[in-house]
């Protein structure tokens, strides 16, 4: 499930990203050879007027070739004013530029959506709330008894001691007296009333195996919801602060980088986010569009970072063409962008590495 989820997300953020740069192509007058989703080898394509559309087998990226874009590949004459490299480099920059502005319009799309569907949001004492389930704990009766995360908790009972829940706390003080009886735990998931028995355990908090728990986290949550206008802010705000601090995180990791300093563990590659794309699902519709936003700014970032072989690292080589007033050796560049596409490689296998090492 949470693979099919992961994939799912994962091709609307490709084919929204590479929809900008093939769109941007059409309209400068440049000539789109295809249009990929996927990395070869190939799984099948077809054909539509002078462009392939294919899917491929490795879905960790897409592409849109132009003709010309690589400056080494021998073109018609017939061709050539159609060719990236002989098209303005105005024109050359709007098209690289545009896959990242995709990235960073879909998450505000998905912004001013969540704005108008309702987000849960922490509730303040004394607002009416529900109380939701945010961590089970591993190993606990709550995580036996299969509770969800997302879950809204309405009640709790054991023989005719029965109480509504609205704050963590009143879970705490019914779970502490009761603690070597059955509790009837009452939940709402998914518009679905569930009820299910559990016994609290001792040994699971450390420091205090006396201590006997269900493993339930909980926290007050509303929805709040926006209108029109004040979503439309909301988003404009929300893109705007999450890609400052997208930037940030980044480049911090670069610098560490770079002094042999940076702590991995904090980076997930696709098994991990498609584990966190799972977690973000079990919170509901809204937690998964949250989430795909943040990947969507995650992509639009890295993409547009100075580095060979991303939209970025091109984009320089255009912006130094314009001050240079001449072209960049195409051999020069055609070798630099593999090494950077090389390095890519070798920082994906890394972090899937470390994925899979925090598996086991």
């Amino acid at each position: 499930m949470n693979v099919t989820l992961f994939l799912a997300v994962l091709f609307v953020l490709i084919l929204v990203h590479e929809l900008g740069h093939f769109l941007t192509a059409k309209w400068t007058k440049m000539k789109v050879e295809e249009f990929a989703i996927g990395f070869p080898p190939r799984l099948f394509s077809w054909r539509r007027g002078e462009t392939v559309f294919s899917f491929n087998l490795l879905p960790i990226g897409g592409f849109v070739k132009i003709l010309g874009e690589n400056g080494v590949d021998e073109i018609p004459a017939e061709d050539k004013a159609r060719s990236f490299s002989s098209r303005p480099r105005l024109h050359q920059a709007i098209v690289l530029v545009a896959g990242v502005t995709m990235n960073i319009l879909t998450a505000w799309l998905i912004f001013f959506a969540v704005g108008m569907i309702g987000q849960p949001t922490l509730a303040t004492p004394g607002e009416p709330a529900d109380l939701t389930v945010i961590e089970v704990a591993k190993g606990s009766p709550a995580e036996s008894a299969a509770v969800p995360l997302g879950a809204s908790i309405t009640e709790v009972a054991v023989d005719s001691d029965v109480r509504e829940l609205h704050t963590p706390a009143d879970l705490t003080e019914f779970v502490t007296s009761h603690q070597d009886e059955e509790i009837t735990l009452t939940y709402n998931y998914r518009d679905e009333i569930k009820t299910v028995t559990l016994t609290p355990s001792r040994g699971l908090v450390e420091g205090d195996s006396e201590r006997a728990i269900i493993g339930l986290s909980t926290a007050p949550v509303k929805v709040v919801k926006e209108g029109p206008l004040e979503a439309a802010t909301s988003a404009t705000v929300r893109t705007w602060d999450s890609l400052i601090a997208i930037t940030v995180g980044i480049f911090s990791l670069l610098a560490s980088a770079f002094t042999f300093s940076a702590d991995l563990s904090q980076v997930a590659g696709p098994i991990g986010i498609a584990s966190l794309v799972g977690d973000a699902a079990e919170f509901g519709i809204v937690s998964l569009l949250v989430f795909t936003a943040m990947i969507s700014l995650n992509l639009a970032v890295i993409n547009l970072l100075p580095i060979p072989a991303l939209d970025g690292g091109r984009l320089l080589f255009v912006v130094a063409e314009a001050i240079l007033r001449r072209p960049l050796d195409p051999v020069w560049m055609s070798r630099v962008n593999f090494v950077g596409f090389s390095l890519l490689i070798i920082l994906m296998i890394a972090v899937t590495y470390n994925d899979i090492v925090k598996l086991v």
